[in-house]
């Protein structure tokens, strides 16, 4: 279980967060809400250590986490087959790694440079990165930008199916991106 105790962070002066607390169980799909600018981009980048908070506590957060940003952060170079193998070594096969992004609708696209691809297709590149990266916690900031109802929702099944019992703490503006997901809905 992952907790987070009186979280505080500010930057040049300004609180973004102030005080959060939140308990994510094992197991356990959340997602965040709140309007623009409220923090949850900052707390996702906290839980990953990506940001130092000015005062709390975050505990519990596994040693691997799989991760989604705003940008899809993609090796533009390589294709979509390298650029979940980067997080995967050899813990995966390079057919396993095939096999779950033709479950993201890829198969047509797996050898393609990433930069040829559109950018739903990015998009879908980054979920599978997060999801085979494997550990206890994914965390998805706007992880459905950009992808149609139909993507969107052959996204969040597959996120379901592979997450290997990770809790999943997602950030949306958009409740249906929480509904596709089967999600709790916290207010920031």
């Amino acid at each position: 279980m992952m907790e987070i105790r009186r979280l505080c962070k500010s930057f040049e002066g300004c609180a973004v967060l102030e005080n959060v607390d939140l308990t994510v169980p094992d197991g356990a799909v959340l997602c965040l809400m709140a309007p623009s600018g409220r923090g949850k981009t900052t707390l996702l980048r906290c839980i990953a250590g990506l940001e130092t908070p000015d005062g709390g506590t975050v505990t519990g957060v596994p040693e691997r986490i799989g991760f989604v940003f705003q940008e899809d952060r993609l090796c533009l170079g390589l294709d979509a087959v390298e650029n979940v193998r980067l997080v995967t070594g050899r813990r995966m096969t390079v057919a396993d790694i095939e096999a779950q992004l033709t479950e993201l609708g890829l198969d047509t696209c797996l050898h393609q440079r990433t930069e040829e691809l559109s950018g739903g297709q990015r998009r879908r590149v980054s979920i599978a990165r997060a999801v085979c990266c494997g550990g206890g916690l994914l965390l998805l900031d706007e992880p459905f930008k950009g992808l149609d109802s139909d993507a969107r929702d052959r996204a969040a099944q597959y996120i379901l199916r592979r997450r290997g019992g990770a809790a999943v703490v997602c950030v949306t503006h958009d409740r249906e991106d929480a509904a596709a997901l089967g999600a709790e809905i916290i207010a920031l």
